[in-house]
C-alpha cells in the first residue's frame, strides 16, 4: 500500500515537472514570436516614416519648382504703356540692352513707334490677319492699300524709313529680282523705271519731287520687283556670335520669307538674347514675333537655337541667317 501510494505521488510529480517544462518552452518561444514580430513591426513603422519623408521630400521639392515657375509667370515682359520697344517689351532679367549709336540703325528700330498694346496686325485692305497669337507689339507704320509690302518688303521699308528719316537718300537702293538697282534719288529726280520684258531701264518722265508721297510711290515700285530672292543676292552669311540688330534670318524663294532681328539684349556671361519681327502673306503691318517655346517671354535666345530654327509662324534651316548689304 505505502508502495502504491509512493509510486502516485512520484508519477504525479514527474508529471507536474513534465507539464511545467513544457509550459517555460511554449512561453519561451511565445516570448520569441512575440519579440520578431515587435522587430517587424519597428521595421515596417521606420519604412513607413522613410516613405513619408521621401514624399515630403518630392512634395517640397515639386512645391520650390511650382514657386519658381509662378515668379517666372508674375514676370510680365509687356508694359503696356511703353510706345516702344525698349519701353514696351522688358528685357529678362540679368539681362540689358546692348549699345547702340545714337542715330544708328538699331536706335531707330527701338525707338520707333509702336501701336497700341493689344493692337491686332491689319493687312493691307484693313481687316484683321487670320492668325493673331503670333506677335506681342505692332510698328505704327504706313502700308499700301495694295498687296504689295510683304515680309521682304517689310524689310527694305524699314531700311528705306531710317535713310529717309536721316537724309541719307544715296543709300536708299534696292535691286529688283532681275538684278536691276532702283535708286530712290534717280526717283525723286523725276525717272521712272520702264519694265519691257525682262529688260529694266530709267525713263525721265516727271519733275523733280522730294515729298514723302513720292517716296512711297517708289517704295510700291520696289516691292513690285523685290522680294526674298533679291534680299539673298544682297546678303551674306553670318555666324550666330557675331549677331547683330538689324540681321535676318532669310529663305530665298518663290515664297520664301524673311525675319528681322531688331533688339538684342545680354547678360554678364556675354549670353544674348533677341527679338524677331516680320511683315507676312498678304502684305501686313509689320510686327514683333512672340517665342512659341514660351507663353509669356518673346525673347529668342542664342544658346537655344537650333535648326530648323523655328519662329512663330516659319521655320528656317541653317545657314539662314544672314547680314544684308545696306
Amino acid at each position: 500500500m505505502i508502495r502504491k501510494t509512493y509510486r502516485r505521488l512520484l508519477l504525479a510529480t514527474l508529471i507536474a515537472v513534465s507539464i511545467t517544462g513544457c509550459r517555460k518552452d511554449n512561453n519561451s518561444l511565445q516570448e520569441n514570436e512575440n519579440k520578431q514580430i515587435d522587430a517587424q513591426k519597428i521595421e515596417n513603422s521606420s519604412e513607413e516614416m522613410q516613405e513619408e519623408n521621401d514624399e515630403d521630400s518630392v512634395n517640397a521639392s515639386e512645391s520650390e519648382e511650382d514657386i519658381e515657375s509662378q515668379e517666372l509667370d508674375q514676370y510680365s515682359f509687356i508694359d503696356s504703356t511703353g510706345s516702344t520697344l525698349v519701353t514696351r517689351i522688358k528685357t529678362p532679367e540679368g539681362y540689358s540692352r546692348i549699345t547702340c549709336d545714337d542715330n544708328s540703325f538699331g536706335d531707330f528700330l527701338r525707338n520707333f513707334t509702336l501701336k497700341e498694346d493689344g493692337s491686332p496686325v491689319l493687312l493691307y485692305d484693313g481687316s484683321e490677319k487670320g492668325n493673331q497669337s503670333s506677335h506681342v507689339a505692332v510698328f505704327d507704320m504706313n502700308i499700301s492699300d495694295k498687296d504689295l509690302q510683304q515680309c521682304a518688303d517689310s524689310i527694305i521699308r524699314m531700311y528705306a524709313e531710317y535713310y529717309y528719316a536721316n537724309q541719307q537718300y544715296d543709300k536708299i537702293k534696292f535691286h529688283f529680282v532681275s538684278g536691276f538697282l532702283c535708286e530712290y534719288e534717280k526717283w525723286r529726280d523725276g525717272y521712272r523705271v520702264k519694265v519691257s520684258g525682262n529688260n529694266v531701264s530709267w525713263q525721265k518722265t516727271k519733275q523733280y519731287d522730294d515729298s514723302y508721297e513720292t517716296f512711297e510711290k517708289y517704295l510700291d515700285t520696289v516691292f513690285s520687283y523685290a522680294s526674298t530672292l533679291s534680299l539673298d543676292q544682297e546678303s551674306a552669311k553670318i555666324n550666330i556670335e557675331d549677331l547683330q540688330i538689324g540681321d535676318v534670318f532669310l529663305k530665298g524663294g518663290s515664297p520664301g520669307h524673311v525675319v528681322m532681328v531688331v533688339d538684342i539684349c545680354e547678360n554678364e556671361q556675354g549670353e544674348k538674347a533677341f527679338l524677331l519681327a516680320q511683315g507676312y502673306m498678304p502684305a501686313q503691318e509689320f510686327h514683333v514675333l512672340n517665342n512659341p517655346a514660351s507663353d509669356t517671354d518673346p525673347w529668342y535666345y542664342v544658346n537655344e537655337v537650333e535648326y530648323p530654327f523655328r519662329t512663330s509662324e516659319y521655320s528656317f534651316d541653317e545657314g539662314s541667317l544672314k547680314r544684308l548689304d545696306y
